[in-house]
Formats: C-alpha cells, structure tokens, sequence
C-alpha cells in the first residue's frame, strides 16, 4: 500500500467539547484516505474525548496512553504516523478548508524547506475570531544569521503547533522530544526546523487559534500552580535549546537571541515568587533596556512611569495592570507619546476583527 502524502497530528488532553470541530476541519480538507492519514493522540483524558473520537473511527485512528504530556504524546504518536509530512494540530483548535492543499503546494515549491507555517486567527473559547495574525512581507524564516533569528524568532508564533508542517526527517534528526516538556513541546521541533534550513510562511490564515482557561500560554499573576508549569518548562528550554540547536550547526549568538525570548518570563517569574517591588524595579527596566532601542524622549518618559509603577504596587498587582494594559492594546496611544526601535523587528502583523470591550 502507498504511503499517505500528509499525516495530520492531532494532541489531545482533557479537549472533548472542542475535538469535534477539530476533526471535522481535518475531514474537510478534500483529501482522500489515501492521501490523508489522521491520528488522534490521548494524553489519558478523562472527558469525552474516547467517545467523541468513536464517532469517526475507522477513518481516524486512535492512540490513547497514559498522561504524561505534549512531549510524550508526540513520541508515543509521531513513529505511528506513516506519511512524509506531519501536520500538527491542537484538539481545541481547528484548520481552514484550505490549509492543507496550501501547505503541500509550499513544501512542493520548496523541495530544500524543512517546514511550512501561516497566518491564523485569534479567537475566543466560542470561536468568534477576534484578531488576524500573519507575517508582513516575509515568506522564509531561519536562523542562519543573528539578523534572520531575530526576525524568525518574532515569527515563531506562526509555526506553533496547529500552525506547524514538517517533513518526516526533521524529527529523525533531533530525536525524541524531552518529556520534561508537558507543555510546549512544539517549540523544539520548530527551533530544529528552522536550524535545518527554515520554514516557509504564508501569509494566508489557515488555522484558528482558541484562546479559553486551559491556554498554557504566558504567566497569570492569579494562578500560582500553572505559572509554575509555565516556568519550569520554560527553564527546561533555556537549557536544552542550546545543546539541541549547537548541535544542528547554528551559531551561539543565534542561540542567544533565541534564549533572550525565554529570559523575561523566566525572570518574571521568579520575581512573583520571591521578589519584592524594588527586584520588579530593576527586572523591567532590564527588560526595557534588551527588547529596545534609540528610545524617543517620550518614550523614556513613558518607562520612568512604569519604573514609578514597579515601585508603588504590589508585585502581583503590577502584573495585572500591566496585562491589562496589554488586552487592551492601549500601547496606541503610547506610541502617540513616544516610541523606540524594538531589538526584535515587528515583521507580524495582527489586525483586530473586533472593537475592544
């Protein structure tokens, strides 16, 4: 029997009430069987997810194991699949009719790229898209040069996991992914590709990406326990990103800018944990000093008032205003004061699809 052309991956832990819309994005793609292999790995849920992939057996196969993590689901998953090209996909997100005929004309075009990846949508837990994000005027990303990491390195976000495309021999090359990694376990995989020779972006958005209370993404002044998941693997990549991509051939400084990425939440939070306003104080104005550059006096004034802010709340309250501050994507009238050159360059484009509540 011919091998399929495209595996489609999908992850699942605890995602029932989501994986339905997920698995029918995969079966509307217009690919045959022959053509489209689906894998739907368990994590050792404890919802409805057995029952709900039950309604699409044979056509999908179903792997369950034990809970373990993103990283043990890739290993015990990806020697299951059988095609040249994996194409990831998150249980609580979904693809775009079009996704996978897009990705396969790429790699097609581009037999040397490891990887592919594209814009997407934001959405809420109710799926209503919220804000389009899509690389602006880059079509290839890698990490040969410090230059080209930086700019790879504000695009990951469009190679995350339902974002993500690979050929088969990129995992042969770096191995099993660590189980330390119950989160994020995608972010060695791109790293990987984009050392092995980069990845193609579109500029089209062919997934959704739902935001909802279970997102392990970013820190939470409220909730002590997922922050500290967050930090741990986010300190398990700060040290197994440099052992993996040196020995992919990329260069220390590469590496570094890489790392700084991982630096701020790492020090953020450390600094909730243990640290008093005055360590808030100094970690933001270290942060101010790496990410920016050739600051405008308004610019600098606008730090002082945080500097100021650092100093006068509490630490988990500093936080709070300062996501705030962030949702509500006040920094437009910030930039009406003054501006700075950015270290990592705003090559990603995100337009809002809704008016801010």
């Amino acid at each position: 029997m011919s091998k399929p052309l495209v595996s489609a991956l999908i992850d699942t832990y605890n995602q029932g009430r989501y994986l339905e819309q997920a698995l029918v994005s995969v079966l509307e793609q217009g690919l045959s069987p022959e053509e489209l292999e689906i894998v739907v790995v368990d994590d050792g849920s404890t919802d409805e997810t057995p029952s709900i992939v039950q309604k699409f057996l044979p056509r999908v196969r179903y792997l369950r194991k034990k809970n373990g993590g993103q990283a043990s689901a890739f290993n015990a998953a990806i020697p299951e699949t059988h095609a040249p090209i994996i194409s990831f996909l998150d249980a609580d997100d979904w693809w775009a009719p079009c996704k996978l005929h897009a990705v396969l004309e790429a790699f097609s075009k581009n037999p040397d790229i490891p990887a592919v990846g594209h814009a997407f949508y934001d959405t809420r837990e109710d799926g209503t898209p919220t804000e389009l994000v899509a690389p602006d005027n880059v079509s290839r990303i890698s990490l040969s040069t410090p230059e080209e990491t930086r700019v790879a390195a504000s695009l990951k976000c469009c190679l995350a996991t339902s974002k993500l495309s690979l050929r088969r021999w990129v995992m042969d090359r770096m191995g099993p992914i660590p189980e330390q990694l119950v989160s994020c376990a995608d972010d060695p995989i791109m790293n990987a590709a984009l050392a092995l020779g980069g990845a193609i972006l579109i500029d089209r958005p062919l997934c959704y990406y739902r935001y909802h209370s279970g997102n392990m993404f970013g820190f939470d002044s409220r909730d002590p326990a997922r922050n500290r998941q967050r930090y741990e693997v986010q300190a398990f990549l700060a040290k197994y990103l440099p052992e993996l991509l040196g020995k992919l051939g990329v260069s220390s400084q590469s590496v570094q800018i890489i790392l700084d990425r991982f630096a701020a939440d790492i020090e953020r939070f450390e600094a909730l944990q243990d640290g008093g306003r005055r360590q808030i104080f100094r970690l933001e104005m270290r942060s101010f000093r790496r990410e920016s550059r050739n600051p405008s006096a308004g610019y600098l004034l606008f730090k002082a008032a945080v500097g100021a802010l650092t100093l006068l709340l509490p630490p988990a309250r500093f936080y709070q205003v300062r996501d705030w501050y962030a949702k509500k994507n006040i920094r437009r009238f910030r930039e009406a004061i003054g501006d700075a050159e950015p270290t990592f360059p705003e090559v990603c484009r995100r337009v809002p699809l809704l008016k801010q509540d």
